[in-house]
């Protein structure tokens, strides 16, 4: 009996995370159908890779199919440099959300998205929102702001950026020349602005978590009503908020 080739083993890796890449906050349960179709992967490969998983624990079965498995969760929380963060950040977190009875958000920036590490949420906000682990775009959302603000910018990082960006809101940013004027806004100010750039019905004030060289690694928000007036009414919080994080962070010696 032959052993697999290296190329057959890396060919089935690339399918089994593509069957993992599948889910999302729309897809959270599939039936092997429709995990194959939207994986790419053909459905034969699909069933057996899928019984894999769910052996190793990375996928479970439920009433629809299939959905994502506890061990994933267990392997996120051993994520070093994420944990840190968020277990810094939590209990300020925390405060803020008492304080201004918002959604505080935190996020941290992979490739030309953000994604959220932590997330208190306040029941007044009807209009959906992302969840905790999801991910939104750098140029829509007031946390990408901060984030791209307070990290060195030059104009080739800046042009690289266009092609992503894509409307969300009719309100959305969608020219590098609106992009570069907010964030020197933002540098200025010391927090950026989403006002329905990436959900209708909802404005977000973000500022950045610095390290010692005063570069963006984290940034901290808060979510709601629409009004522009509003959410400059929280920025003092919210960077007094990100100062609190930044300073416990550089203590700890990151």
């Amino acid at each position: 009996m032959t052993s697999p080739s290296q190329q057959d083993v890396t060919s089935s890796v690339e399918r089994a995370l593509a069957l993992l890449d599948a889910f999302s906050s729309e897809h959270r349960e599939m039936s092997i159908r429709e995990l194959a179709a939207r994986s790419g992967v053909p459905r034969s490969t699909t069933h057996r890779l899928a019984q894999i998983l769910v052996d190793w624990g990375a996928l479970e079965r439920s009433r629809r199919g299939l959905r994502l498995g506890v061990k994933l969760f267990e392997l996120g929380t051993l994520a070093p440099s994420h944990t840190t963060l968020r277990d810094a950040a939590a209990p300020y977190l925390h405060t803020l959300h008492e304080v201004t009875k918002l959604t505080a958000n935190f996020a941290v920036r992979e490739g030309n998205e953000i994604v959220y590490l932590e997330k208190i949420n306040t029941r007044d906000l009807r209009v959906p929102h992302t969840r905790l682990g999801g991910r939104g775009t750098l140029h829509a959302t007031a946390l990408g702001k901060a984030l791209l603000a307070f990290n060195e910018q030059d104009e080739a990082g800046l042009a690289a950026l266009a092609p992503t960006l894509t409307p969300i809101t009719s309100h959305t940013l969608t020219d590098v020349l609106s992009l570069r004027k907010a964030l020197a806004r933002a540098r200025g100010e010391g927090v950026a602005y989403d006002v329905e750039e990436s959900q209708v019905g909802l404005f977000c004030v973000a500022a950045p978590v610095l390290d010692r060289h005063g570069h963006a690694i984290a940034a901290v928000s808060v979510t709601g009503a629409t009004a522009l007036s509003q959410a400059q009414k929280f920025a003092p919080t919210v960077i007094a908020t990100a100062f609190a994080i930044s300073r416990r962070l550089n203590a700890g010696g990151r």
